[in-house]
């Protein structure tokens, strides 16, 4: 039975399959659409070095036939012979893409795939449809990639330019003029099988004797059904709140009165004419008491400082001074509590709440992170059982959790740290437990490994979040959020999160025996980031 891939997964090639002769297709349409479908044979810095292993419609084979294209059968808009184990050793990735022949944009595309065939079965599929894309022209469908072993990853990353802008991304060169199309190569392989049982593709000539392992000649199975719409796990991409709370800095006060004056008085009178008296008594002044003389202050009431006079200890605490007759309630007001009818609501860039009455789901928060709540909550504890906690401790992504459930409004902080919440809609980001503050219920989440010495806490692991909920991060200042381009690097301890389809590699510019010695910058270890376009990290402007 075919596993059935969402956008960002990966698995080995050996998991799904023991052949290495395996079939590619790729079905897409839309209404009035033509799509040039290629394979892009990448070397190891993710780069077309050599033109010969690009196969599209006019190159349809490599130079040793380990890819061919081989046209449109069995239900798919193109096929793809690939044979692993004759691939040269300086192509590392194998990338297949769709692109927009014309007019037309990846938005306008109905339910589609990218699948490999073993032996004639169907091992895995990932669906797509154009609710996950907008103005892109082309998408990056599904890599094969060398990492110690050959893996497939489902990638369903859009990209703005057509083939020859993804051509120049790759680091190809475009023709001045592009060669007429050349006719479809009669000699590709039929799926059509002979009257008597045939030796497949590399095996030798055996003709009933079974083979142990699939291979390529065994037909895909007769033409694939459409694809069921699959639950729409990519509806929109991720949203990320942005760092500063939706009320933005705080007002400033009102400018303080002149010396001698009530804030707020009516137009003084004229030399020699007695003032008029308010139908009403002001904020902070005691009903029936008479009013001043003037050029006189009325008597503040108790515990109220005299208009015009500086308060004493310079107002609230942080720094908002008090308007002079302004009032305890006009004081507070820049410090009210900030409600948006959201589930997760900043206060400011230290505080978030989250209402537990919407969502219907309950919330996991870092034990002792509640500063004040509101309504009737219940906190119990989350225990991550044996299992967890001995990966935890042997992976540093060890999380001490409480559960936060009823109904109410809980305040969460850590440490004055910095807070962003992130929504995912289906995707995936990996942070470190260390940056973790909350997140909901409904996310799933696990200890991931990376590729190199990891990120503080983290050793050579990291948590992986993925669903469709919130997770809270915290960092220390206001981070920076950056594409993930072939040359991005960043330092392992100010990296804070980054999305779950990136490959995370680690790239160290100093050798070991000249860290011995004092001279040398510091920067001696570093994390490589590679994506397709879409994909980001999350650096802080600090280093633990």
């Amino acid at each position: 039975m075919a596993r059935e891939f969402q956008r960002g997964h990966k698995a080995k090639i050996s998991d799904l399959t023991p052949g290495t002769d395996l079939y590619v297709g790729v079905q897409i349409a839309g209404p009035g659409l033509s799509f040039d479908i290629s394979c892009f044979g990448l070397d190891a810095n993710e780069q077309l070095s050599d033109d010969r292993y690009f196969i599209f419609f006019n190159q349809p084979k490599s130079p040793e036939e380990s890819i061919q294209l081989l046209g449109a059968q069995a239900g798919d808009s193109e096929s793809f012979r690939v044979t692993l184990d004759r691939i040269p050793a300086n192509i590392h990735k194998l990338s297949f893409t769709a692109t927009v022949d014309g007019a037309g944009q990846m938005s306008q595309v109905g339910p589609g795939y990218i699948r490999i065939v073993a032996g004639g079965e169907e091992v895995v599929r990932y669906a797509f449809n154009g609710s996950e894309f907008s103005t892109e022209r082309a998408v990056m469908l599904g890599d094969f990639y060398l990492k110690d072993v050959w893996r497939f990853a489902a990638v369903g990353q859009g990209f703005d330019g057509g083939l020859e802008a993804l051509l120049k991304n790759f680091g190809g060169e475009v023709a001045e003029e592009t060669p007429a199309a050349a006719p479809q190569q009669t000699g590709a392989p039929s799926f059509a099988p002979p009257a008597q049982a045939a030796p497949s593709f590399g095996a030798p000539a055996a003709p009933q004797a079974p083979q142990p392992a699939p291979s390529f000649g065994t037909p895909p199975p007769a033409p694939a059904p459409a694809p069921t719409p699959q639950q729409q796990m990519h509806a929109a991409p991720t949203i990320v709140a942005p760092m500063t709370p939706p009320g933005g800095t705080v007002p400033p006060p009102p400018a303080p009165a002149p010396y001698g004056q009530p804030g707020q008085q009516p137009q003084q009178p004229q030399f020699g004419q007695q003032p008029q008296q308010p139908q009403q008594p002001q904020f902070g002044q005691v009903p029936g008491q008479a009013p001043a003389p003037y050029g006189q202050q009325a008597p503040s009431p108790y515990g109220q400082q005299p208009p015009g006079m500086p308060p004493v200890g310079g107002g609230m605490p942080g720094g908002a001074p008090q308007a002079a007759g302004a009032g305890l309630q006009a004081a507070l007001q820049p410090y009210k509590e900030t409600a948006t009818g959201q589930r997760w609501t900043p206060q400011n860039q230290q505080l978030m709440r989250v209402d537990l009455t919407m969502g219907g789901t309950g919330v996991l928060a870092r034990q002792g992170s509640m500063v004040m709540y509101q309504g009737k909550v219940d906190f119990g504890y989350k225990g991550a059982g044996f299992a967890g906690r001995m990966v935890g401790n042997a992976t540093g992504q060890e999380m001490q959790l409480m559960r936060c459930t009823g109904r109410g409004q809980v305040f969460l902080a850590e440490e004055a740290s910095h807070l962003h919440s992130i929504e995912l809609q289906g995707d995936g980001i990996c942070v470190s437990a260390e940056n973790v503050l909350a997140f909901d219920e409904s996310l799933q989440y696990e200890v991931r490994r990376i590729e190199g010495h990891g990120i503080p806490g983290g050793a050579l692991f990291t948590m992986q979040f993925q669903g469709t909920g919130t997770i809270v991060v915290k960092t220390h200042g206001v981070p920076v959020v950056l594409p993930v381009t072939p040359t991005t690097f960043a330092d392992c301890n100010a990296v804070v999160a980054w999305s779950s389809a990136s490959q995370v590699i680690i790239s160290s510019q100093v050798r070991l025996r000249r860290n011995a010695y004092p001279g040398h910058s510091g920067e001696t270890v570093n994390l490589q980031f590679r994506g397709a376009p879409g994909n980001f990290i999350v650096v802080q402007p600090y280093e633990v």
